[in-house]
């Protein structure tokens, strides 16, 4: 069942300041300046996708090296190289989202193909006959995917008592000063009789505005109606890293590591929300529709170093540094409504209406990043390799808007929502035969929300992601083949749309977001 508010634990809250925080766990951003801590976390959060072999060891490639997923972790693993070498690393996969809401379950699934990881090293020899000092200087350029946004999610429930229009309602009604009347919303819902635009859903009587859904302008006048609602989102995009990177290597036992990173944005959302009277018990009102626009393109900047160091042969230990992503980021938006109402004097009335098309430009500051790593080797048998990274996602900040913004309110709703989280991720390999390994691992990223906001409990602060994975590789010396095999699961909880923060409106209900990713690696790779 999904989670309702109230099921979730309110000890000596009013209802005012609950909905406050469940207003704020929305899917998508509803302001017309729609930045806040969604996009923060979005474009915070890195589930590196790069090699095939380093995917099938759950990207546990913090203190191993040799492989230039390592790069996006600790740039220190370019030094182990012995050799050049040229990889190329196209993906195919799954995304299915099973959601839940009043009840109702729905399933939808989204594929794809891309590549996870091109990538070329040089190594430069040092010619130094007794392998002491600086033994050898190794170059790298590609890129690895940090994150992929691409998903398809439905969601439908029946018997719902609160409505997309309450928000607009209070809106309008000035109940909120912090909302107001918005062109993308408020302005699409009603019918302005002089230039005859808009979808006639809220009016004006007796001093307030309403709606047939919910009349609801104060707590004395409460008509509610049941309906029924759905709602459709298609997300697209990545996080792409190109970098460069240059690995030292010193007498084989220690290496070191810097790199430079570029980072690709492609975010775009596009969702559909209907509200419908399946009961026919509504008087006017029979159906409406509301459809969003996103999209959020980008570069960023950053900058990594790192060590590796092996004390013995069988031990090696590392760690390594990041600095910030520093993003410049341009955000596109609008909407559109329709509405489908019956008049007794008019009949069946259809209206629609369209927002400009807002563009917008601002910055943002993702959070450092730490990792500690430490592998164990057996000599021509295998390996098991651990990483733990340390990310403070209340760190991260929006910056610099387009027309001079500060983005205070926002950062200050970052820093209480969000908190610092450790990631883990486990690998190992096993030498089969001369050219065979077989490869298994494990990764693990905690929710990043807190346990409580603004004194609230966060539906999401369990919401953590576990990877599985597995693969082989087949190993002929100058050429070799990877293949590896992810599966991910996440379940989060999310609002269809925004609720008013007043404790007479019906409460909305959260649907719950089953999200899981299977995806199939294949890394073809060239030494030389």
């Amino acid at each position: 069942m999904p989670v309702s508010l109230y099921t979730l634990q309110i000890n000596n809250l009013n209802m005012k300041s609950y909905i406050k925080i469940i207003a704020l766990l929305i899917i998508v951003p509803f302001s017309v300046k729609a930045q806040n801590f969604t996009d923060a976390l979005r474009y915070s959060l890195y589930n590196i996708k790069g090699t095939a072999r380093a995917g099938a060891m759950g990207n546990a490639f913090g203190s191993l090296g040799g492989d230039y997923t390592s790069v996006s972790i600790n740039p220190a693993g370019i030094g182990l190289y012995r050799s050049g070498e040229l990889v190329l690393t196209p993906t195919f996969g799954q995304t299915k989202v099973e959601t839940n809401y009043l009840g109702t379950a729905m399933t939808d699934s989204k594929y794809d193909f891309s590549f996870n990881n091109i990538s070329y090293v040089a190594n430069l020899k040092t010619n130094n006959p007794a392998a002491s000092g600086l033994v050898n200087v190794n170059v790298g350029i590609g890129y690895n995917r940090l994150q992929d946004f691409n998903s398809v999610a439905n969601v439908m429930g029946h018997n719902v008592e609160s409505s997309f229009l309450d928000n607009l309602i209070e809106n309008a009604n000035g109940e909120d000063p912090n909302q107001g009347w918005s062109e993308f919303y408020e302005e699409l819902a009603y019918y302005d009789e002089e230039s005859q635009t808009g979808t006639d859903l809220i009016y004006y009587e007796d001093g307030f505005w309403m709606s047939d859904i919910q009349k609801t302008p104060t707590a004395e006048n409460i008509e509610n109606h049941e309906h029924s609602q759905s709602k459709s989102i298609s997300r697209e995009g990545s996080l792409n890293e190109y970098s460069f990177a240059v690995g030292l290597n010193f007498n084989h036992k220690f290496y070191a590591g810097a790199s430079v990173g570029v980072v690709d944005v492609y975010f775009e959302e596009s969702s559909t929300f209907t509200e419908w009277d399946a009961q026919d018990v509504i008087p006017r009102f029979n159906e409406m529709q509301f459809d969003r626009y996103l999209r959020t393109t980008g570069t960023g900047y950053n900058g990594k170093i790192g060590i590796i160091y092996k004390p013995v042969n069988q031990i090696r230990l590392g760690a390594s540094l990041h600095t910030p992503t520093f993003y410049d980021l341009n955000e596109t938006f609008d909407t559109y409504m329709y509405s489908n109402n019956t008049f007794e004097d008019l009949g069946v009335i259809e209206d629609e209406a369209s927002s400009r098309i807002n563009d917008y430009d601002y910055d943002l500051e993702t959070p450092l990043r730490a990792t500690f790593s430490g592998a164990f080797v057996v000599a021509k048998k295998g390996l098991l390799s651990v990483d733990y990274e340390v990310v403070n996602y209340s760190s991260s900040s929006l910056r610099r808007g387009g027309d001079g913004y500060q983005f205070m309110d926002e950062n200050s709703e970052i820093s209480e929502v969000f908190k610092t989280v450790g990631n883990l991720r486990v690998g190992g390999e096993l030498l089969a035969t001369d050219n065979l390994s077989l490869r298994a691992g494990y990764s693990y990223y905690p929710s990043p929300y807190r346990e409580e906001a603004f004194g609230v409990s966060q539906p999401n602060a369990d919401a953590n992601l576990n990877i599985y994975t597995a693969g082989i590789g087949y190993n002929l010396g100058g050429f070799f083949i990877d293949i590896a095999y992810n599966y991910s699961v996440q379940k989060t909880y999310n609002l269809l749309y925004e609720a008013p923060v007043t404790d007479y409106y019906p409460a909305p209900e959260m649907a719950s977001f089953n999200n899981v990713k299977n995806k199939v690696f294949f890394t073809l790779g060239f030494k030389f």
